[in-house]
C-alpha cells in the first residue's frame, strides 16, 4: 500500500508521517519546500515538491498512490479539496482522507469550508473518510504571547465550552483510517477527553506554568479588531469570529468517544500537553 501524505511538515501532517514510518512504511510527502521536509525526515521518505492548486504537481505526486491523505486550510478549502478529489479519482487513488472539522456539523465558520469540500469529495465518487476533529490543543499556543507578557488571557467564548484534542490523537486516527480501512466512507467526529471553558483552560495552563493567570471576557467586536491585526482576510477573521460566538453560545461543547473506539485508549489529557508545551508559555 503506497500513501501521499500532504500537510508533511505541519502539525498534524508530520505526526501522520512519523506514524507510518513506524508501521515500517515509506509515505511519499506532498511538500512545498523539499529543504525542510528534507531536513525533518531524512531519506525515510519520497518527495514531492508541489501546490495543492497546481492540477499538474498533483498529478505527478498521486501517481501509484494507494491512500491519500488531505490536509487544506483557508478559504480556498472547498476548491483546493474539489480539485485534489478529481485527480485522485483520475489517478486511481482508492482511498482519501479529509481533515476535516468537527465543526461541519453546525455548518459555520471554518467548519463551512469543510463542508463544501467534503461536499466536492463526496461529488467525486472516491472513497473517503472525513477525520472530523474538533479544537486542536496546539491552537492554545497562540495564547502565549499575551501570558508571558501580561498573564492574561483574552477571549470572547465566554463560559462557552471545547473539548480541545491533542495533535496525537488526531493523527493516530487518521492513520488507523489510512491503513485499516475499517473507516471507508465514515465521517469520525473526534474529541478531547473533557469540554472545558476558556477560563478553565487559562487556570490549568497558569498551574502548569506555576504562575496565576487571568482570564479576560472580550466582546466580539474586540476579539475581531484583535484578530484582524493577525488575519490573512476579512473572510478568516469573520469565520474565527462566528466560531467564538458558537463557542459562547455552547454550540461547540460536545465531546465523543471516538478516540477511545478507535484507538482502544483514552484521548490525551490537556494536562499531559501542558506537560510536553509549558516552556511555551513562561
Amino acid at each position: 500500500m503506497t500513501h501521499l501524505i500532504t500537510g508533511a511538515t505541519g502539525d498534524i501532517g508530520s505526526r501522520v508521517v512519523e506514524l507510518l514510518l513506524r508501521k515500517g512504511e515509506r509515505p511519499r510527502v506532498f511538500v512545498r519546500d523539499m529543504q525542510k521536509a528534507r531536513s525533518r525526515f531524512g531519506e525515510r521518505v519520497d518527495i514531492f515538491v508541489g501546490d495543492l492548486s497546481s492540477w499538474e504537481s498533483l498529478t505527478e505526486a498521486l501517481k501509484g498512490i494507494d491512500e491519500f491523505f488531505l490536509v487544506n486550510s483557508g478559504p480556498r478549502i472547498p476548491a483546493q479539496d474539489e480539485l485534489a478529489a478529481t485527480v485522485a479519482q483520475a489517478t486511481g487513488v482508492r482511498h482519501l482522507v479529509k481533515l476535516s472539522s468537527m465543526d461541519v456539523q453546525q455548518g459555520l465558520a471554518i467548519g463551512a469550508w469543510h463542508e463544501r469540500g467534503e461536499a466536492a469529495i463526496r461529488a467525486s465518487g472516491i472513497l473517503f473518510t472525513f477525520v472530523r476533529p474538533t479544537g486542536f490543543m496546539s491552537n492554545l499556543l497562540a495564547w502565549a504571547p499575551s501570558i508571558k507578557a501580561e498573564g492574561v488571557v483574552r477571549s470572547s467564548t465566554g463560559d462557552g465550552r471545547r473539548a480541545f484534542i491533542h495533535s496525537d490523537d488526531i493523527a493516530g486516527v487518521a492513520v488507523t483510517a489510512l491503513t485499516s480501512r475499517t473507516y471507508d466512507g465514515e465521517s469520525l467526529p473526534i474529541t478531547g477527553p473533557e469540554a472545558l471553558s476558556f477560563a478553565e483552560v487559562t487556570a490549568r495552563i497558569g498551574a502548569a506554568i506555576g504562575k496565576p493567570l487571568t482570564f479576560q471576557p472580550i466582546s466580539h467586536e474586540e476579539a475581531r479588531e484583535r484578530y484582524s491585526r493577525i488575519s490573512g482576510s476579512a473572510e478568516e477573521t469573520e469565520a474565527h469570529v462566528a466560531l467564538w460566538r458558537a463557542i459562547r453560545d455552547g454550540r461547540l461543547a460536545t465531546v465523543t468517544d471516538n478516540v477511545e473506539r478507535i484507538l482502544g485508549r483514552k484521548p490525551i489529557a490537556l494536562e499531559q500537553w501542558l506537560l510536553e508545551n509549558a516552556g511555551a508559555f513562561r
